[in-house]
């Protein structure tokens, strides 16, 4: 990931690692789910290797939800940053949670995130 792509996690580990505050915006109990890129392309291989009836879109992301201000001290603590959280005003297009339903993708592609 490119430091400056505008992704959380990167802008947080990028933040702590140069000492500079971690900005959160609004409260920080928003949320976001992560997907381990190894579980990402498994899934993808999955999907190519579908018979060829098979052609509905399938959400393949993680539906495990962490809040901003927890993926945050998380950041801290494994970097042993002395960065301060500081907080700023939500912007208004920021949606307050972003969890994939993932409910088809092991019934049609038979499997699973494994978090590995």
């Amino acid at each position: 990931m490119h430091p400056d792509d505008g992704r959380v996690a990167g802008n947080l580990m990028t933040q702590a690692l140069g000492g500079k505050d971690i900005t959160l915006y609004g409260d920080g109990e928003q949320s976001r789910s992560f997907c381990y890129v190894d579980d990402m392309i498994d899934a993808l291989l999955r999907m190519m290797n579908t018979h060829d009836k098979f052609t509905e879109p399938v959400n393949i992301g993680n539906p495990c939800e962490f809040s901003m201000i927890e993926l945050a001290k998380k950041v801290v603590d494994i970097t042993g940053s002395k960065s301060r959280i500081v907080f700023e005003a939500l912007p208004q297009d920021d949606p307050r949670h972003r969890k994939p339903d993932i409910t088809m993708a092991p019934e049609k592609l038979g499997g699973s995130p494994t978090g590995d």
